[in-house]
């Protein structure tokens, strides 16, 4: 239960690289999610907003992502996860990302900022109040620029079964190598905001580390809308103990219209 809402902002992510021209979002976008355990517990809530701001003068888009446990839940865990992310408007390279987090008395400050000239994060962990300075890959990007970059940049037009989406993520004190496996397309039923509907869907496995919280290299299973907002709509983890499932229930402020399929 501990790593819920890192999974859900973590993996709900997709690839170009002008911002505003082939952008998939906007100001004003807003995702709701339900996530259940084992597939009928109700674990809890997430949300991911979007709102187009200045940071040092420079325009970027700001993404607030929330998520709490709730019912009987958040009896035996409370968790209250708040992370943020400032990214360029027009390349999409984050400048700023936030964690805060207390998952069952486990508690987390984390602020970074990036120089990109340099390659340089800086990372300050207001909880232990130490500042460390760590060289990151070309391109980085934080757990949340991550997903609104790549959804940005997909081309489903020229990925065969198979093809492997890979992109550089950095995340508390250190680099990651990001990797997506292209599943082909599905319709899938989803009920989002009050209406069951089946939507046409890409569909992707991102590759996670087995261990702990994982099963296998390939626990995770992962739908988005094929239509032009590339949106997430399920996702699915097979856990060490149990199973993850979470849906997007609510959205509202997407820049394209949201396509069904009748």
């Amino acid at each position: 239960m501990k790593h819920i809402f890192t999974i859900i902002l973590f993996f709900v992510g997709f690839q170009g690289s002008d911002v505003k021209q082939k952008s998939a979002f906007q100001d004003g976008e807003w995702f709701k999610f339900e996530m259940s355990y084992s597939g009928f517990v109700t674990a809890g809530n997430a949300t991911l907003s979007v709102k187009e701001t200045k940071l040092d003068k420079r325009p970027v888009f700001h993404v607030v992502g929330k998520g709490w446990t709730t019912g009987l839940a958040k009896l035996f865990f409370k968790v209250k996860d708040r992370y943020e992310s400032y990214f360029d408007a027009e390349t999409g390279a984050p400048y700023k990302f936030i964690r805060k987090i207390d998952e069952g008395g486990h508690t987390k400050d984390i602020e970074i900022n990036f120089d990109h000239e340099n390659k340089i994060a800086e990372v300050e962990n207001k909880k232990h109040k130490v500042t460390k300075r760590i060289t990151t890959e070309q391109d980085i990007q934080d757990m949340v620029s991550m997903y609104y970059y790549l959804r940005n940049n997909i081309n489903i037009e020229s990925l065969k079964l198979g093809d492997e989406i890979k992109t550089n993520m950095f995340f508390d004190e250190e680099n990651y190598g990001f990797k997506l496996k292209y599943l082909g397309t599905e319709t899938i039923e989803v009920d989002v905001n009050g209406a069951e509907v089946k939507v046409k869907t890409i569909k992707f496995r991102p590759y996670v580390m087995a261990g702990r919280v994982f099963k296998e290299e390939e626990s995770l299973t992962l739908w988005v809308s094929a239509d032009k907002n590339r949106i997430p709509l399920k996702i699915k983890a097979d856990l060490a103990v149990g199973s993850l499932r979470a849906d997007l229930i609510e959205f509202k402020g997407l820049k394209h219209s949201f396509q069904v399929e009748f």
